[in-house]
């Protein structure tokens, strides 16, 4: 499917259209942007993003003493959120949602792409208590062939998650169609869809391995 096909049959994809998460993207494409900047810029944009991807929890309002009388005022319903990293380029993005909430919990999923096959091989797996009962975010930088958060989401449901919802910078239609196929009730919140894969199933024209150019590896 292509992206408007994609964004016409499912319309729980969000493409954030903010001035600056266009221009910090676009600085994330760049291949002249250091590694020190590239990590400041998908932090900032797990912030801007996250902010759209939670827009919709539930308050509930409190009794509160301001300086000057009591006041019924809103706070968040339930259990702190989770924010879930997909290990380990997801880390720099939960960072940047982790501002919006400090006090959420986080769950790691280790997940390497095997070269060969392409498909995700766990390593690490590490969650908090209550899963069934939180707001789940999961984060990637990427979303290539949708393989990894496929699997990241796969077991989260199995730990009795329902309230899902899935944050990328970059993503391609075969990835989205893939993810939308698996879990058609997972929300998505991307920066950009991009053109498609190579035949390395690489995002073209993507920014690269997210995960070197955040930690300057190769």
């Amino acid at each position: 499917m292509t992206r408007d096909e994609l964004l016409k049959a499912y319309n729980d994809i969000f493409v954030i259209k903010h001035p600056f998460v266009k221009h910090k993207l676009t600085s994330l494409r760049d291949k002249n942007t250091s590694t020190r900047e590239f990590r400041m810029l998908v932090e900032e944009l797990g912030t801007l993003i996250g902010y759209e991807a939670t827009r919709d929890l539930e308050t509930v309002d409190v009794e509160i003493e301001t300086p000057l009388e009591k006041a019924m005022c809103p706070v968040l319903k339930g259990k702190k959120l989770c924010i879930v990293t997909i290990m380990r380029a997801g880390n720099g993005l939960a960072e940047g949602v982790l501002k919006l909430s400090p006090s959420a919990r986080v769950g790691h999923v280790g997940l390497y792409r095997d070269p060969e096959t392409k498909q995700p091989v766990e390593y690490y797996l590490k969650m908090p208590h209550s899963v069934n009962e939180r707001t789940i975010i999961v984060v990637d930088p990427m979303l290539a062939t949708g393989n990894s958060a496929i699997m990241a989401i796969d077991k989260m449901k199995e730990m009795g998650a329902s309230d899902i919802r899935f944050i990328c910078l970059f993503a391609a239609p075969e990835g989205i169609e893939a993810f939308k196929k698996t879990h058609p009730d997972v929300a998505m919140y991307i920066g950009s869809i991009d053109r498609g894969l190579d035949e390395n199933a690489y995002i073209r024209p993507g920014v690269g391995d997210a995960g070197d150019r955040i930690y300057g590896t190769r």
